[in-house]
């Protein structure tokens, strides 16, 4: 097939400060496939799905990561480490900077839509300098059919340009070279000096997450969804690697969305995205069918490598990374809820990859503990992830999704909180890390058995069971679950040294009060009640 060049409005390309650009205009994801191959930006598999490197970045640069602080966002903005200010002036330079190194060479626009429901949607132009990168927005974001593309105008503008490198970051404000910056007075996502593709998707998540709650109502949430056949809802919110993707991919049931969505006063989730981007380190097709067989023409593999002398995959090679991923349209997945939106929940999980071995697999969550679990997003960062780290350690990020939210994590407590007792929602901590000891000592507790769980929940199997207190964290556990071995559901049971766990669930419960030091002053009595039981710890040994 011949590449067609669409060449595009050039008093539109003016408009946007590029010169002498030829622009390919919304291509198919075949056309992208084809110039990627052919300019050797990248490779297919066996099966023919696209395979591209994504360079010295593999992940986000949350440090490099910037809000224009100007008159719509300095009263509105929680500034701090997360929310980096970047002054208007120095937006509108490097702006300029970027749009000049783009001038004269060949670009690639796609015009596509986030929120699947009809009244929150934002159109999105995304102007690349790769086309790969246009590849992965025309999977991620939701695609429109040929009248909508027609009368498109953008609600905002994504500029990635992962070439540009800026030599004097620190006449800009800027830590390093590469940055992303939203700019929400000209609605503007500016990306540059890295190709991971993930910067733009996550560029477009954290404006909704300023937008939405502030000039909608709508609580935008780092969650995957789905439905059942009795139209119950399900949300799983969890950090990258706790299992939302993994989870909500349910055979039984049809999923709304793997990451994304807002829950609006009008009792309806709806996905932001149109695609699907999973991690794929160590996967199967026995594990994870629905992933697996998602990865077919159409989807884009990032930062994996092949088996040696083919075009085979090996999914176990985390050689350029951990963080290998797919990306695509939601499609792929048969059992999908269309369009993307669904009722109020029934039931909410937060998702914890507890290196520690110390959470229980399930526990059910009260009011204030449940707003607390939130408002900490806790999880472990284990061996490997990143440079430096030996042993498990804790990692807190508010709302499960602290990089993204611009607002302060309260806020979104609050939303959540009030929404919750509205709904009568039940809300569950599953903790899909450690059991018999820590990393190192112990294993994962095994995928069958979190499915057994969930299932058991989704069925309502255990919403009369008998609970019991965990004595430290003060949470609710089942002391039977259909599919479970009975001692794997209080950790403690699963330990060998009772006195080595004690006091490794001790240390975790301090680095959760500790996190919280600086939520205190804005929670409520209710929200602080649902944290660790840490003064009563002087008699510990009689509740185990």
């Amino acid at each position: 097939m011949e590449t067609k060049v669409k060449n595009f409005d050039a008093s539109l390309l003016v408009k946007y400060g590029l010169k002498d650009t030829v622009a390919h205009h919304n291509l198919s994801g075949e056309e992208l496939q084809e110039i990627t191959v052919k300019n050797n930006w990248g490779q297919e598999t066996e099966n023919g799905t696209l395979v591209v490197r994504t360079g010295k970045f593999t992940g986000r640069s949350p440090q490099d990561r910037f809000l224009v602080k100007d008159d719509y966002t300095s009263e509105k903005v929680w500034w701090g480490k997360i929310n980096k200010p970047i002054s208007p002036a120095n937006f509108d330079a490097l702006y300029n900077r970027v749009t000049a190194y783009l001038g004269g060479k060949e670009i690639y626009v796609h015009d596509a839509a986030v929120g699947a429901y009809r009244e929150y949607r934002l159109n999105v132009r995304t102007i690349t300098e790769y086309p790969w990168s246009a590849f992965f927005v025309k999977n991620m974001f939701l695609r429109l059919n040929e009248e909508e593309l027609q009368n498109f105008t953008e609600d905002w503008l994504v500029v990635c340009a992962p070439g540009y490198v800026e030599q004097e970051p620190e006449k800009y404000g800027l830590r390093q070279g590469n940055f992303s910056i939203l700019n929400f007075s000209k609605k503007i996502a500016l990306i540059a000096g890295s190709a991971y593709t993930g910067e733009m998707k996550k560029g477009i998540f954290s404006a909704l997450n300023l937008i939405l709650p502030v000039e909608k109502d709508v609580l935008p949430m780092h969650c995957s969804a789905n439905v059942g056949k009795d139209e119950d809802t399900a949300i799983f919110f969890g950090l990258s690697g706790t299992g939302k993707t993994t989870l909500s991919a349910d055979p039984n049931r049809k999923l709304i969305g793997d990451d994304e969505h807002g829950w609006t006063a009008k009792d309806i989730i709806f996905n932001f995205e149109g695609g699907c981007y999973a991690k794929i380190i160590d996967l199967t097709e026995e594990k994870e069918p629905e992933i697996y067989r998602a990865i077919k023409p159409g989807a884009m593999l990032e930062n994996i490598v092949f088996k040696s002398n083919s075009k085979e995959v090996d999914f176990e090679d985390s050689s350029i990374t951990q963080n290998t991923r797919v990306s695509y349209p939601i499609d792929h997945i048969e059992n999908i809820k269309e369009p993307s939106f669904a009722g109020n929940p029934t039931n909410i999980f937060f998702l914890t990859c507890d290196a520690f071995g110390v959470l229980p697999p399930v526990s059910k969550l009260t009011p204030g503990q449940a707003a607390y679990h939130f408002i900490s997003g806790y999880t472990a960062k284990v061996a490997g992830t990143e440079a430096g780290i030996n042993e498990p350690v804790p990692s807190f990020s508010a709302c499960f999704g602290e990089p993204f939210m611009p607002l302060h994590p309260t806020v979104y407590g609050e939303m959540l909180s009030k929404k919750m007792t509205e709904a009568n929602v039940n809300v569950w901590l599953i903790n899909t890390g450690w059991s018999g000891g820590s990393y190192g000592v112990g294993s994962r507790i095994k995928l069958k058995y979190t499915r057994a769980m969930i299932s058991a929940i989704l069925e309502g199997q255990l919403d009369n069971i008998e609970l019991k207190v965990h004595p430290i964290f003060g949470l609710h556990m089942p002391v039977s679950c259909p599919g479970v071995p009975t001692e794997k559901l209080d950790p403690i049971n699963t330990w060998e040294n009772k006195g080595s766990y004690i006091q490794k669930a001790i240390q975790l419960a301090h680095s959760f009060h500790l996190n919280f030091e600086k939520f205190a002053g804005q929670a409520s009595k209710q929200i602080l009640s649902g944290g660790p039981l840490i003064d009563e710890h002087h008699h510990l040994e009689e509740h185990f």
